[in-house]
Parts: structure tokens; C-alpha cells; sequence
């Protein structure tokens, strides 16, 4: 069931949108035009409501409200802090839902705190993934709930992620029960512009914006490689080849420059009539003024490069590239560029573009100066594991002969997978003042037996493996099997 101590508030959220709905502004202040002979330009007007983006940059806001919460302190866990730091009967105070402190066992603890005995297991920040189509594409999988794809054309940068999601996805819970409090939720693939993504946090809500994560910047969807062109190459249409696929971007970002310095021009100006507002314009304006950050799925090393090429050649920035499996052979150059890369650890094979992969590829990715290798699921069942696929990796990185540190194997899908989507500064690590996504480990989250015990969420309590208050379940897992044991308190999301 839906957590009841959200539902107020949703229920509030939903009655602010209806009162926002009759509060339409209307057009603009009429002032004369200015004489031909006047010498400061004319200030542009004021446009009717939705017209002009730069007067409401955000017109689906988040309503997430934290979950209850108290001060408390977590003692005596290895503490692996997600910034590269072990602390051995480590201590962290949170307050507020934030980090108060964290440091060893002489970490002075406030009175009245309530104390966590965490001795004998593991502490990490909440687990992030970067690649997630939870919501669009959810359980049950049927043709009615498929909603991740907008397949109508190679450039659908106009589309939103966050309209398809559907927030009663079992698969939340059982992502949580892993250890998951963040997600990037992501169109697929099947187009060189596939729209709009958005970050969520992971907690039970009504309504798609009571999980935005508040204030993190929007992702666009980037494919290259098979995909556009097996898609509409399959339909006879462009683009059918590699060539067709960087020619797509091209023409799209020139046409996006342009619609760009149009509106640049009235605004500056005033003078004649104001452009037309085109969403799919205004997607890839983000991107070229860095509001909007580009998630690039691309298998290949060569892919790689010629994407990063274009951005150079348009000045945007490729935040983070998906899949990339040939990472390892360019890591020096994405992270002289600042370019991270959300990895698997052992997907390949399925397609040509998959073939060259290896399981050590995050930790080659990880060796150079100001790197940035993600590990990441694509998948409903992987993201309960991440921790797991960190292993893989960083266990193949070792028999390379690479020193990989538990500490630093634990970034991956912490701190690092917070860079790629734009949010370490608020979370993604253990550090003072940042929001306090806790997981409490059975055993070394590198470990094949570690499982969440307690996941907290800016502080509060998401997940409990031995409470069946706190293991949340979706309307549409009632009746299913599996589900008699969840309500008992038996933990079946991160098997």
C-alpha cells in the first residue's frame, strides 16, 4: 500500500495543482510600441502564459516531502564513506536529515540522539543508479505500461520521462530493499534525441513529482550506435547508418543554435514578434547553456569519440556516457575531459556493438586523474545488486594487478553515479551538511552476502529488513506470489 504517512500531503499537492490550473495569467501588459526614432531598445513583453519558458523554468515542480525522521547516530560499522574514505568503528551523526558529523569511535554523540549499535556491519551512503527505466517501463510488463519509448521519430528531445512514470512500480520497493535512494529515470534508446530524464528519490508517492529529487538538474537522452539505425532504418527512413546517426545530431543542434539566437534576439531587443515556443528546441537549448545534462548511451570507443567531438564542435558537454563498454580504451581521454562512464560488469555479446567488453572495465576506467566509472543496472533486478556488480569489476580490476581498495570500488555507485547525474553536491557521500541516504550492510556491501538492513532517506527510515512496517508494497504486488512472506517481514527485494 501507499505509505500513509504521505498521503496527506500528496493529497494537498494535487489540490494546489487544481487552484494553479484557474490561476492562468493573461497576455500581456499592452504597452505602445516605441517610435522608430527612440533610442534604448524596447524591453521585451510580457507573454501569455506558457509562451515564453524563461518565465516559469520549472512547471512541474517537485512536491517531495522527507519521510519521518529523528536525530540519531549509527556506531561501531566499517564506515566506507563514498568519497574514497574507510573508517574502522566509525560513528555518523545525522541531524535534521542531514550529516551532522562522522568520524571514529571518539565521534561525540549529542544526548538524546538515539543511538544505532551498527557494530560488526557496514555503512555506505544510498546506493545511486544512473540508468533506470523504473516507472516506464515497470512491472507487470505489458503493452498498455510500456512507456519508455517515444519510437516516432529520431528526435524526440521534446518528450519527458517524468510523464510516463508510474509511481506504484513494485519495483521501487525492491530497488529500495537493495539498498537504492536515488534513481536518474531515462527514456530508452531507440532514438538519437529520446527525450527528457529525471531524478528521483526513492520513496513511496502518489504522484511522480512527490519522489523528484528537489532542484536536480534535467538529463537528456542521447543514443548513437545500432539502435537509431537498426530502428528507423528498419522503417526505410534516416537515419539507417552510423553517418545518418551524427548527421541527425548535427542538423538538430545547428537548427537548436538557431532557435536559440532567436529568442536571444527578441529578448535582447523587444522588437517584432517573439519566436514560436518549440519543446524540442528548448530540450537541446539546455543542453547548450549546461542547464540540461546529456546522458549519451554508446557502446563503442570510436562512438564515443565522435560524440564528444560533436559536442566540441557545438560547445556542449557529454556528462556521462551509458553502457560504454569500450570505455577502458579511452578512459585517459574521458577523464582529462571530465566525462564519466556508467558501466555492467558483464553484459556483452547480445549485439555487435557489445562484443569487445570486459569485466574489469570500470576499474581500468577508474585509473586516471579525475575519473569517473559508474556502475550502473538498466534493468529492474540488477539495480537491487549494484554493490554486487561494483565487485565483479573491482575483483577483475585486482587480478589485473590494479590496487582497488574496497573504499574506492564503493564510489562507484555512490559518489561517482552522483557526478554523472548532477547531484554530489548534495548527496552521494558521507560528507557534513549533505543529505543523509544511509545504508546500514549486513557485511561488506562488496561482499556476495551483504544485504540491506536498514535504508535511510534524508534521514529517514525508507526500508527495514526486519520490520514489515518499513518494507512498503505496491497496490499491484497483492496477491502476487511471494507477497505473503514480504508482509511477514521476510525480505525478498534484494535476493
Amino acid at each position: 500500500m501507499i505509505d500513509r504517512r504521505l498521503r496527506g500531503v500528496s493529497l494537498a499537492a494535487m489540490a494546489c495543482a487544481v487552484m494553479a490550473l484557474g490561476a492562468c495569467a493573461t497576455t500581456g501588459s499592452g504597452a505602445s510600441e516605441p517610435s522608430a526614432s527612440a533610442a534604448p531598445a524596447a524591453k521585451p513583453r510580457t507573454l501569455a502564459t506558457g509562451l515564453d519558458a524563461s518565465t516559469n523554468p520549472d512547471p512541474y515542480p517537485s512536491t517531495y516531502r522527507p519521510l519521518p525522521r529523528q536525530n540519531m547516530a549509527i556506531v561501531g560499522a566499517t564506515v566506507f564513506d563514498g568519497a574514497g574514505r574507510r573508517i574502522d568503528n566509525g560513528v555518523v551523526v545525522i541531524a535534521d536529515g542531514k550529516v551532522a558529523a562522522i568520524g571514529g569511535a571518539d565521534t561525540p554523540v549529542p544526548a538524546g540522539y538515539e543511538v544505532v549499535d551498527a557494530r560488526g556491519r557496514f555503512v555506505t551512503p544510498g546506493v545511486i543508479d544512473v540508468h533506470s527505466h523504473l516507472g516506464v517501463y515497470p512491472s507487470p510488463g505489458v503493452q498498455g505500461m510500456s512507456d519508455g519509448n517515444e519510437a516516432t521519430n529520431p528526435n524526440t528531445a521534446q518528450v519527458w520521462a517524468e510523464h510516463s512514470v508510474w509511481p506504484q512500480d513494485p519495483g521501487f520497493n525492491t530497488a529500495r530493499a537493495g539498498g537504492v535512494t536515488t534513481l536518474g529515470i531515462l527514456p530508452g534508446s531507440a532514438n538519437l534525441f529520446g527525450g527528457r530524464g529525471v531524478t528521483l528519490r526513492n520513496v513511496p508517492a502518489i504522484s511522480v513529482q512527490g519522489m523528484k529529487f528537489p532542484g536536480a538538474p534535467y538529463l537528456l537522452k542521447m543514443a548513437c550506435g545500432e539502435n537509431p539505425s537498426r530502428v528507423y532504418g528498419g522503417r526505410n527512413q534516416s537515419p539507417a547508418t552510423g553517418m545518418g546517426n551524427v548527421a541527425g545530431y548535427r542538423a538538430a543542434f545547428i537548427a537548436a543554435r538557431d532557435y536559440k539566437a532567436k529568442w536571444d534576439r527578441w529578448r535582447e531587443t523587444g522588437n517584432g514578434e517573439p519566436p514560436t515556443r518549440n519543446l524540442q528546441m528548448e530540450t537541446l537549448v539546455g543542453v547548450l547553456d549546461g542547464t540540461i545534462l546529456v546522458q549519451n548511451h554508446c557502446y563503442r570507443a570510436d562512438e564515443m569519440a565522435v560524440m564528444l567531438d560533436i559536442a566540441e564542435e557545438f560547445d556542449y558537454r557529454i556528462t556521462t556516457f551509458h553502457h560504454a563498454i569500450e570505455a577502458y580504451k579511452i578512459a585517459p581521454r574521458l577523464a582529462r575531459e571530465g566525462v564519466c562512464a556508467a558501466m555492467w560488469s558483464g553484459w556483452w555479446g547480445f549485439k555487435m556493438e557489445g562484443l569487445d567488453a570486459i569485466e574489469g572495465n570500470a576499474a581500468l576506467v577508474d585509473r586516471p586523474e579525475n575519473s569517473c566509472a559508474v556502475i550502473h543496472s538498466d534493468d529492474p533486478e540488477l539495480t537491487q545488486r549494484l554493490n554486487q556488480e561494483a565487485a565483479v569489476s573491482a575483483a577483475a580490476g585486482r587480478e589485473a594487478g590494479l590496487n582497488i581498495p574496497d573504499e574506492r570500488a564503493v564510489t562507484w555507485f555512490t559518489l561517482n553515479a552522483a557526478r554523472a547525474i548532477g547531484i554530489d553536491k548534495e548527496t552521494g557521500s558521507l560528507e557534513v551538511g549533505k543529505r543523509a541516504d544511509v545504508v546500514i550492510w549486513s557485511a561488506n556491501p562488496l561482499s556476495v552476502y551483504a544485504r540491506a538492513d536498514q535504508v535511510f532517506i534524508d534521514g529517514g527510515k525508507a526500508f527495514d529488513r526486519f520490520d514489515a512496517n518499513y518494507q512498503p508494497t505496491s497496490d499491484f504486488e497483492l496477491g502476487q506470489p511471494g507477497y505473503g512472506q514480504r508482509a511477514a517481514g521476510v525480505n525478498e527485494g534484494a535476493r
